[in-house]
């Protein structure tokens, strides 16, 4: 297991047990908690603390599945995971607004980011070629000209994960990476920030993000709890 964490200065949260070398100590805010977990177990490492609730036949997307939840649950160990409901646009969420949270899964790597103060959003990504044929789909011309080409397939991945984070972080569909979500520019540095503007919103967003060897986590925390009235 690979675990990010910060050092729990809230009761309710839960105190990291690390089985396997800690990657980084990321610390967020008071409220929040960000891990990314390897997953090297099959699914009957996880069945016993977390239940499949609903039908996925893949068996790789079933184990991202179960093993994100499960990962919610060694974040905070009273995270209802059973309460979990999905929104139309297909966001998962805990009705009351007690918990928001993000999950994200890349090959055989998840993360998951959890804040009982804010909506927050989360992504993991592999650097893959294949995102320089489609970034013209979900960059505007703009930002596609402040590009750096020394490293220009890592600034892509950060591109694309910042925009997931924002996307997850607003849940509620109908947005265009392109036309809705303008990054400002950036230098690639390990770590680093982004600011994202999300224009149906009229807000910014701060987008922070770590690379490692093979991928890249993206995320955000911010205010809109008015976004998800379930």
């Amino acid at each position: 297991m690979y675990f990010l964490c910060q050092q729990d200065i809230q009761q309710k949260y839960y105190n990291c047990r690390i089985v396997m070398p800690l990657i980084e100590n990321i610390r967020l805010e008071a409220h929040a908690r960000l891990g990314i977990w390897h997953i090297t177990e099959d699914e009957q490492f996880f069945l016993p603390h977390v239940s499949l609730s609903r039908e996925i036949t893949h068996p790789h997307k079933r184990l991202q599945h179960i093993a994100g939840r499960y990962l919610l649950t060694r974040l905070c160990p009273s995270f209802p995971v059973e309460q979990i409901a999905i929104l139309p646009s297909r966001k998962p969420v805990v009705p009351g607004h007690h918990y928001f949270f993000s999950i994200a899964h890349s090959r055989d790597y998840v993360a998951a980011l959890i804040s009982d103060h804010v909506p927050v959003g989360v992504d993991i990504e592999h650097k893959n070629p294949v995102v320089e044929r489609i970034a013209p789909k979900f960059l505007s011309p703009d930002e596609l000209s402040w590009l750096e080409e020394r490293r220009r397939l890592l600034q892509l991945t950060l591109c694309w994960a910042a925009k997931e984070a924002v996307y997850k972080w607003y849940g509620l569909g109908g947005i265009d990476f392109r036309r809705d979500i303008r990054l400002q520019p950036f230098h690639v540095g390990p770590p680093g920030e982004i600011i994202a503007r999300l224009v149906p919103l009229q807000t910014e967003l701060m987008i922070r993000y770590q690379i490692q060897r093979s991928y890249c986590v993206a995320w955000t925390l911010g205010s809109g709890k008015e976004l998800y009235k379930i």
